[in-house]
């Protein structure tokens, strides 16, 4: 198999001359004089590797996935130890500035066949559906990190269709829960369109801490320690979880680039027993709003999110609006990510909006209308709840522990529910009418 690789850099020459005398597969097909000459090069079809001998602080998490989403591998020359770790934590092979020829054909070799094995569709690493055809492909962190990288958290998505179903009361509640339950949590808000978590928390801090994690990530420079100082703490009376608030301002939203956020979502997975993810609404392929395949998507911190979770939480008004755009919705998430099965949750569930006995005339609508899952969860509508936890800025464990509402939420995320239910003085009568 040959193996064309394009070069950058002052070492180049030394590198162009130790290659072609071994005759090998690898074969220098371009000499570039920059990186964006590089860049180019690779993203036209020209090489299968690039080797950086210079301008290796230029690279980061999105440009790097970008050369792996055509087929790519970059090996970087370097003899900073530093920056050789913050390289490999990209994705790039670093190599000493002075790697015998054989050794450094035998890491492309290695590198490239390493691409060609998980870019393949039986393989189960692909470009993702947050960008079609073009999104980062992610590859596994090189050997050395396998025990860094192996995150046991789980990733909890909170998705729902435009229109406020209560996605963010959903994630803000189920975090709050599961913290109060003895898991340590990560809530993470990565809606691009409306970022609300730190409003409803109550949090003055103005500054976007997802949006922080995500440049840290760029640059390979996000770690454990990174990662907690950009994310605030919130206390509540059974325990405490950590917040990425999200973008402050709408336009920023270029800010969450998908290989960034993937990073981060694994780093998180890393620190916490639990992810919650508050996502955005829009499902739409973002490939087909521009043309050009390098700009930033979106809707790719949605679809990212919702890839990377281990349960999705789709969340519908249960209104003659909500549920209808529930359905709809869902059968969007099936085409945008078929792997998903979705944990279907009605909330808002009150008389006025669906009728007499609104659980048994929500089973019967959704069987006959609904895409065939059932029903995991029917929230009970509770404003007053909802407004005290909105106007103090604190969660419903807080503000109404003895709510339908906050009950019901327990109920979805935490496994000895009867012993929470037990330890915050829940009464008879609230069980009977949760039932009903």
């Amino acid at each position: 198999m040959s193996i064309p690789v394009v070069t950058v850099g002052a070492a180049q020459e030394a590198v162009v001359e130790g290659l072609e005398r071994l005759h090998g597969p690898v074969t220098v097909v371009r000499r570039c004089s920059e990186l964006a000459e590089l860049m180019a090069a690779c993203q036209s079809g020209l090489a299968l590797a690039a080797i950086v001998g210079e301008g290796c602080g230029e690279l980061t998490t999105t440009l790097v996935d970008r050369l792996a989403a055509v087929g790519v591998s970059i090996v970087a020359l370097t003899d900073s130890l530093e920056e050789a770790t913050r390289l490999r934590s990209i994705g790039v092979v670093a190599a000493s500035l002075d790697i015998e020829p054989q050794a450094l054909a035998d890491e492309i070799s290695q590198a490239v066949a390493r691409a060609s094995h998980y870019g393949r569709a039986d393989s189960g690493f692909g470009g993702g559906f947050a960008d079609p055809g073009v999104e980062p492909l992610v590859l596994p962190l090189p050997v050395g990190n396998e025990e860094e990288a192996s995150g046991k958290g789980r990733i909890f998505a909170v998705w729902g269709p435009t229109g406020a179903p209560g996605r963010t009361l959903l994630a803000v509640n189920m975090a709050a829960e599961l913290a109060a339950d003895g898991q340590s949590v990560i809530l993470v808000d990565a809606d691009s369109y409306g970022a609300s978590v730190s409003a409803m928390l109550g949090l003055l801090d103005e500054s976007a801490g997802l949006a922080q994690a995500c440049r840290l990530a760029d640059q390979g420079l996000l770690d454990a320690n990174a990662l907690e100082g950009t994310a605030s703490r919130v206390f509540t009376k059974a325990g405490s979880f950590r917040v990425l608030t999200g973008t402050t301002r709408a336009d920023r939203w270029t800010e969450l680039r998908a290989g960034a956020l993937t990073r981060v979502l694994e780093r998180a997975r890393q620190l916490a027993d639990i992810v919650v993810v508050d996502a955005g609404f829009c499902l739409e392929s973002d490939e087909e709003l521009s043309f050009d395949t390098l700009a930033p998507r979106r809707n790719a911190a949605t679809l990212r999110s919702l890839e990377l979770a281990d349960v999705v939480f789709a969340v519908g008004s249960a209104d003659a609006i909500g549920v209808p755009r529930l359905v709809r919705g869902l059968a969007e998430l099936a085409v945008a990510i078929p792997q998903v099965s979705p944990r279907v949750v009605l909330n808002k569930v009150k008389r006025s909006a669906v009728g007499h006995a609104p659980r048994q005339q929500l089973e019967d609508a959704w069987n006959r209308y609904g895409p065939g899952t059932g029903i995991d969860a029917y929230l009970p509508s509770d404003p007053v709840a909802c407004d005290t936890a909105l106007l103090t800025g604190s969660v419903l464990l807080e503000c109404a522990a003895d709510s339908d509402l906050r009950l019901a939420i327990a109920s979805l995320v935490c496994a000895p529910v009867q012993q929470k239910r037990k330890s915050f003085g829940r009464s008879t009568r609230a069980a009977k009418r949760l039932k009903r």
